[in-house]
């Protein structure tokens, strides 16, 4: 079974093999795109452009901010996964903004106070979200064990390390003191006209999607393949942690 966490209704999905070539190039894909994919990378332009400003910046980093998070292969997994059966847009938002809030205060918070976390580990927990939420999306947890983590608190709570992860990334960069707070507070607004460019796009393919019989016949495909790229995601990042 399949669960709609939106009104929990539950629905069967038919004819659910498992199509083995189609997950086995989505996986294959992931690995091409090597540390550009799995982490919270910043490309080389935009590292030198960081290190090398100083000053009030609102548009730059609002610019920085949003194309992170619209080229941010994890973050958009995730959201990928925890828009999957919420049919209701008030669901969307109060997920949305949850994930939001978690985002930016330790964003905001790890930049501005330095903390010092290893970005390999806070990225193979970011890849643990996104394992985490395709076994949901399964109804995983209600099968092994008969219970049902909260969903609300879950997102909340990877939303945390999302940001945290992007604040180790922003901290090997040494931005200025000078204009700290407000070039963080513009990042943070372009991470959020990031995720709503992105969300948007994902609602509508969604949409048109769940309007085809293919729908229930390949979700449970969808979800397992998110799961296998979470998987990789966390054995990426714990290579290069034990690597480094």
């Amino acid at each position: 079974m399949i669960y709609n966490r939106s009104n929990g209704v539950g629905a069967t999905a038919h004819n659910m093999r498992q199509p083995l070539i189609l997950m086995a190039l989505i996986c294959l894909a992931f690995l091409a795109f090597g540390t550009a994919a799995f982490a919270h990378a910043v490309t080389e332009g935009d590292k030198g452009y960081i290190m090398e400003i100083s000053g009030i910046k609102l548009i730059p980093f609002m610019y920085l901010g949003a194309k992170h998070m619209v080229t941010g292969y994890d973050h958009l997994l995730f959201l990928f996964g925890v828009v999957f059966f919420l049919y209701k847009m008030k669901h969307v938002v109060l997920y949305v903004s949850l994930f939001a809030i978690g985002h930016s205060t330790t964003m905001l918070a790890g930049v501005y106070f330095g903390w010092n976390v290893s970005a390999y580990l806070i990225d193979a927990i970011i890849g643990l979200s996104v394992v985490y939420k395709a076994l949901d999306n399964l109804g995983a947890y209600q099968r092994w064990f008969g219970v049902q983590p909260d969903t609300k608190a879950a997102t909340l709570i990877f939303g945390f390390f999302h940001g945290l992860g992007l604040a180790t990334k922003i901290l090997e960069y040494d931005i200025a003191q000078d204009g700290l707070i407000p070039n963080l507070l513009a990042f943070n607004v372009g991470v959020e006209i990031g995720q709503l460019i992105a969300l948007t796009m994902i609602l509508i393919i969604m949409g048109y999607w769940r309007r085809t019989a293919s729908f229930w016949k390949h979700a449970y495909t969808a979800n397992v393949a998110m799961m296998c790229a979470g998987f990789i995601l966390i054995g990426y990042q714990m290579t290069g942690y034990f690597v480094a």
